[in-house]
């Protein structure tokens, strides 16, 4: 049975930090100092510098830290010792918040036999460290969830719509039509359209599985001609496929057009790509606009690129986890302003 009693504990690794003391700062909680060693081979260990014993433990780790020196498989294996380290520590419960999911995008064969699935090689390892719970933000796939076994550990997905369509909204940059970059992605899109009340199209992508993201040609279902572009996406990373997606937009006669995504992975030549696009936009007369979240932060962003912040609604979620209540509600907007006065 669960522990009523048991405290709430958040610890931070290494890139989630300044998360952790916003959600920290909501949930009124202080998070758990812990610390990194990186050996000079490239190996590395966390150690928790307080008592965890008998504590339900939240464990912040955003494997996608831009800039940094870590790769994001760097992290995730200082996500596995820190949650290995949790569990030998006595830790009552151990969630592993975690905006971004390793391998997501590696979630099934796609025709080929001779590579692994990667998103279900991470569920498992998770598992095995001792990770009670997941807690991750739009993953790619909602089938990874069925990667882990519930006996062990599950995995709890955010749904962002109903709160980053109407920040959308605020910001003046919904549009008049929901678009998908992909057939894949409809039902996504489909779920902000109902949200914010607009009409949907998308892009049916056609790609060469071979060189990774690389789009041989899109074709467009549904109408964008003469209106404002909403494009929603899970996660953007060299922005090759994204930057073909608003030409095909704008080919066929949309106006402004906005990219939001909830993971801006934004690698390699992205900025560069998307700025060309911006300063294309400038030339001809539209307005070019991309928005992400806080799962992925960019300080030093251009004043084109706009992020919505996530801790508010971690915070909730992990408040909801933490007293056994529940996280469909949370995700409900209306009864989040109802109970947190936002």
């Amino acid at each position: 049975m669960p522990d009523a009693s048991a405290p709430l504990r958040l610890i931070a690794l290494g890139g989630s930090e300044a998360a952790a003391q916003s959600i920290g700062k909501v949930l009124g909680v202080v998070p758990v100092p812990s610390h990194e060693t990186w050996f000079a081979c490239g190996e590395g260990k966390v150690v928790v510098d307080d008592n965890v014993r008998g504590c339900r433990v939240f464990l912040l780790a955003n494997p996608v830290v831009p800039k940094g020196e870590r790769s994001i498989y760097d992290r995730l294996m200082m996500t596995l010792n820190a949650v290995e380290a949790l569990a030998l520590s006595d830790a009552y419960e151990v969630t592993v918040v975690m905006p971004y999911f390793p391998g997501a995008r590696q979630d099934k064969r796609k025709g080929r036999t001779r590579e692994g699935i990667t998103a279900g090689l991470v569920a498992r390892m998770l598992e095995v460290a001792g990770a009670d719970r997941v807690l991750t933000v739009e993953i790619h796939n909602e089938a990874i969830a069925g990667m882990f076994n519930p006996r062990e550990c599950t995995l709890e997905n955010i749904y962002l719509h109903k709160h980053f369509g109407p920040w959308l909204r605020a910001q003046g940059l919904c549009g008049d039509t929901v678009v998908s970059p992909d057939v894949g992605g409809l039902e996504r899109a489909r779920r902000y359209a109902e949200t914010l009340g607009l009409a949907i199209a998308t892009l049916s992508k056609e790609r060469d599985y071979t060189h990774p993201n690389e789009v041989l040609r899109s074709t467009l279902l549904g109408t964008v001609e003469d209106r404002d572009v909403l494009m929603v996406d899970d996660i953007v990373d060299t922005a090759g496929s994204v930057c073909a997606a608003v030409r095909e937009l704008k080919a066929q006669g949309a106006r402004n057009i906005t990219v939001a995504c909830a993971h801006a992975l934004l690698s390699g030549p992205a900025w560069s790509r998307l700025q060309a696009l911006r300063e294309q936009a400038e030339q001809e007369g539209w307005r070019f606009t991309v928005a992400g979240t806080s799962a992925v932060t960019h300080p030093e962003a251009p004043a084109w690129y706009c992020s919505y912040p996530l801790e508010p609604l971690m915070a909730r979620v992990i408040r909801s986890i933490h007293s056994r209540g529940s996280v469909t509600r949370v995700q409900d907007a209306s009864q989040v302003s109802e109970e947190d006065g936002a």
